[in-house]
């Protein structure tokens, strides 16, 4: 992924010292909820099931307060944009693996890029669980009036809520739980600010990049029709009218490709892996 710099001029959500006391917020219950399962291919959503979703707060993962304060604008977002963290496509699906993810991408963000915090608002696990990525993301969504500048897209920081997915998703596809999970956190969100299930993107729609990958991009209109079911949609989602960012020709320059596909995390952030 790219990012521009992060603002450095900001004021606190009130909410801030609640979320402290918790290490995570329940969603309100959603249908076909997040299974924490292992399983490969990324599903639809449906009516049937209930579940309650829930979002680690900053507090629960372990993160470090931002270098400066974040900026918290008193204005919804206009669209939800969709990333992977180009990351190894781990079967390790358990929570201290997503919060180990988490501390860090925070880690590379701020040491290595230079900015106040993590990028993106939210994170989904390749084991489904959902976590806050730039602190106070999470009390900007529950109030439902406001959001926080983050630093997920060029050009889309203070209008769109950026979420990335684990893992990278240029010739697979997401695990099932982890896309419904995506689907559960994107609806939610469509709730909270009031946006319809057609303006979710994909990184690439804005910016020239491969991310989310081939696979999960061509599984965005599943994506915003699964989310639509769950805001009790009953018609097709029309596709997001944006202007088509001309990306890279992958096919005549394999050194693109190439460093499309590697691995933004330098080594030794993260543990080593366990498979499960």
């Amino acid at each position: 992924m790219t990012f521009p710099p992060s603002s450095r001029l900001s004021r606190r959500g009130a909410v801030r010292a609640a979320l402290a006391l918790g290490s995570a917020v329940l969603l309100p219950p959603v249908a076909a909820g997040a299974a924490r399962a292992a399983t490969a291919g990324g599903g639809s959503g449906g009516r049937g099931r209930a579940a309650t979703a829930e979002i680690t707060a900053c507090a629960g993962w372990g993160a470090r307060e931002a270098s400066e304060p974040v900026v918290v604008l008193d204005s919804r977002p206009e669209r939800i944009i969709i990333h992977h963290t180009a990351t190894a496509n781990v079967t390790d699906y358990s929570r201290a693996r997503a919060h180990a993810l988490a501390r860090a991408v925070q880690t590379y963000h701020m040491d290595m890029q230079g900015w106040i915090d993590t990028g993106q608002h939210f994170t989904v696990s390749r084991g489904a669980y959902l976590l806050e990525g730039r602190h106070e993301s999470l009390a900007a969504l529950s109030a439902g009036d406001r959001m926080v500048r983050a630093a997920h897209c060029v050009g889309q920081n203070s209008v769109a809520i950026g979420i990335e997915n684990e893992g990278t998703y240029t010739t697979e596809r997401p695990p099932a739980g982890q896309f419904s999970a995506l689907a559960d956190l994107c609806a939610h969100i469509c709730r909270q600010y009031d946006l319809p299930a057609s303006e979710i993107y994909g990184h690439r729609d804005f910016n020239s990049t491969a991310c989310p990958g081939d696979r999960l991009y061509g599984m965005l209109p599943q994506l915003r029709q699964d989310v639509a079911r769950r805001l009790d949609g009953t018609e097709a989602v029309p596709l997001p009218r944006r202007p088509v960012i001309r990306r890279p020709d992958w096919t005549s320059d394999p050194g693109a490709l190439a460093g499309s596909l590697k691995e933004y995390l330098p080594e030794g952030l993260l543990p080593p892996l366990r498979n499960r």
